[in-house]
């Protein structure tokens, strides 16, 4: 066994162990921290398969942002673990059988016949100065730069549904119309008011 065979093993132990207690451990910020484990460990397996580009791409986007994002969420939420916890005994055999079915299916797609070392041959290697930025953006913009049209449009589409469905106008909100922002002068916010000045008496000369 080489070392690229070792390390792809050690990753994918991993990520197979840091995967299974983001779906079953019941603290949130363990869970996210477990996630946060995943990403980086798939980071490492795409950059075994000369994939910098995605890997860096996901250490920054989803490591440094989003999940960065989700644990200042989960710890401003403050979530009661105790709801959490009831119930568990009572799903248990609906989530094993949910489980068993998955496992069975992925077996079944990515099993060994399919994917097996005999049936997948090694990445081709490339020369010192290939980039696959560049490469990934050629096949991106020119074979699928339709399907990669109507995704971004329909993340367009989601984002604004997500946007009309939360904001909801309350009774007692206030809302900021920005066109009658631009036009507002000072005269309008501020007033000045001119007093005569006012001596404090001490106590002597008030009695």
């Amino acid at each position: 066994m080489g070392i690229e065979e070792f390390l792809f093993f050690v990753f994918a132990a991993i990520l197979v162990f840091a995967a299974l207690m983001v779906v079953t451990i019941r603290n949130p910020v363990f869970a996210v921290l477990f996630l946060v484990l995943a990403f980086f460990t798939s980071a490492g397996l795409w950059l075994m398969l000369e994939a910098e580009f995605l890997a860096i791409t996901l250490v920054l986007v989803y490591v440094g942002a989003v999940m960065v994002l989700f644990m200042f969420v989960v710890m401003m939420l403050d979530i009661n673990l105790a709801p959490l916890k009831e119930g568990f005994i009572r799903y248990l055999p609906v989530g094993v059988l949910v489980g068993v079915i998955i496992a069975v299916e992925i077996v079944l797609v990515v099993g060994a016949k399919n994917f097996g070392l005999d049936k997948v041959v090694d990445p081709v290697g490339h020369e010192a100065g290939y980039s696959n930025t560049k490469e990934l953006g050629r096949v991106l913009y020119t074979e699928y730069v339709y399907p990669f049209e109507i995704a971004s449009v329909i993340l367009l589409v989601a984002i604004i549904a997500a946007i009309s469905l939360t904001l909801r106008k309350g009774r007692q909100t206030k809302y900021v119309k920005p066109e009658q922002q631009v036009f507002v002068r000072k005269e309008d916010r501020l007033r000045i008011v001119k007093m005569d000045a006012v001596k404090k008496q001490s106590a002597a000369e008030e009695e």
